[in-house]
């Protein structure tokens, strides 16, 4: 397939991953930074006879993407962390309804309304849940314009494939941000994608009626699909951990950071072990299921992590998990907005 090479923000990155995933319907709502997300589907999708909606609100937002999901179709959602948390009823309907769906969160400052700088600060509200009930949503963490691209087409495919929905976390600088990116110059065909969904509400000829709810009243029946779910999650976090690592083999210090915040700490790996130092970086690709499996046999009592988010906080519960007490785990971060320079996580590595 031929490709051309084009210089693009993180947000129209996504939204042409999305494109050439073969999204069938977009609905949004203008919220910064992701404002360029929403404008380059709105004047792609009409283009290539696809379905753009601006939506009178979040809620409604999400509600138009369950209901084309329903139908089979490929659908998505963006926004930016306040527009996040008011599509969390939503999304949590779309677990319940076992229906898949991409929603993509360009994360800001909070909490609040906060500022429109770019944070780290929605990872609980992405890794667990977010909404109510036992669910998880399948949680990707792209670093760069390119593997924002990448992300998108992995979404989707993920969402099909098990049936829920995957969310993608990026945040106002990698969002804004411009690097070159290839793009794909042949669109996927979408004429057979409703039959390979046979559970999809596409009309009842020739077969059962299908029916797609999450309200269960008679008594079990709701743990019995909760039982499902969890069946599945287990199969999620079995094979589809996703991560990267650099220089693990030999390091005494192993940095632990994700999208924005791994560019930086990447910078930090380079400078010290040109000085001779012996770090290296865990970069989680994956934040829900959380890899696990890169800290397999890197903990001990020589080694040591410094978990560096643009929060105050939140993955480092992960990491702890992760490494369970067999190696010391520290922690350097800010928020509201702000991002930690490599000088000052460098600074923190010499104080120990």
């Amino acid at each position: 397939m031929k490709k051309s090479r084009v210089l693009i923000t993180g947000n129209e990155a996504m939204a042409q991953g999305a494109i050439d995933a073969g999204c069938q319907l977009y609905a949004g709502y203008p919220i910064t930074p992701q404002n360029e997300f929403t404008a380059y589907m709105a004047r792609r999708m009409p283009e290539l006879g696809r379905v753009f909606i601006q939506a009178e609100s979040e809620l409604a937002a999400i509600n138009m993407v369950f209901g084309a999901a329903a139908a089979g179709a490929r659908a998505m959602t963006s926004s930016s962390s306040p527009g996040i948390s008011l599509k969390q009823e939503g999304i949590s309907y779309l677990a319940g309804a076992q229906l898949p769906a991409v929603i993509v969160n360009v994360m800001r400052g909070g909490p609040g309304l906060g500022n429109i700088s770019p944070a780290q600060s929605d990872y609980f509200q992405a890794t667990r849940g977010g909404g109510h009930g036992d669910y998880h949503s399948v949680v990707l963490a792209p670093s760069t314009v390119s593997e924002s691209y990448d992300c998108m087409v992995e979404a989707f495919d993920l969402a099909d494939k098990y049936r829920t929905a995957v969310i993608v976390l990026s945040d106002g600088m990698l969002g804004q941000m411009m690097e070159p990116l290839l793009v794909r110059s042949k669109l996927p065909t979408l004429n057979s994608q409703l039959q390979t969904k046979p559970w999809a509400l596409t009309g009842c000829g020739g077969r059962k009626p299908n029916i797609i709810r999450s309200l269960y009243l008679a008594e079990g029946a709701l743990e019995k699909l909760n039982l499902i779910l969890q069946k599945k999650y287990k199969a999620i976090q079995e094979k589809e951990e996703r991560y990267e690592g650099l220089f693990l083999d030999d390091a005494k210090i192993i940095l632990v950071a994700y999208g924005t915040m791994a560019r930086i700490t990447k910078n930090v790996v380079k400078r010290l072990r040109d000085k001779g130092r012996k770090i290296g970086l865990i970069r989680p690709i994956t934040l829900w299921p959380f890899p696990k499996k890169a800290f397999t046999g890197k903990s001990s009592s020589h080694r040591r992590y410094l978990v560096v988010e643009m929060s105050y906080g939140q993955m480092l519960e992960d990491v702890l998990l992760a490494v369970e007490g067999k190696a010391g785990v520290d922690f350097f971060g800010r928020a509201g907005g702000t991002i930690p320079s490599e000088e000052e996580i460098i600074k923190k590595i010499k104080s120990f």
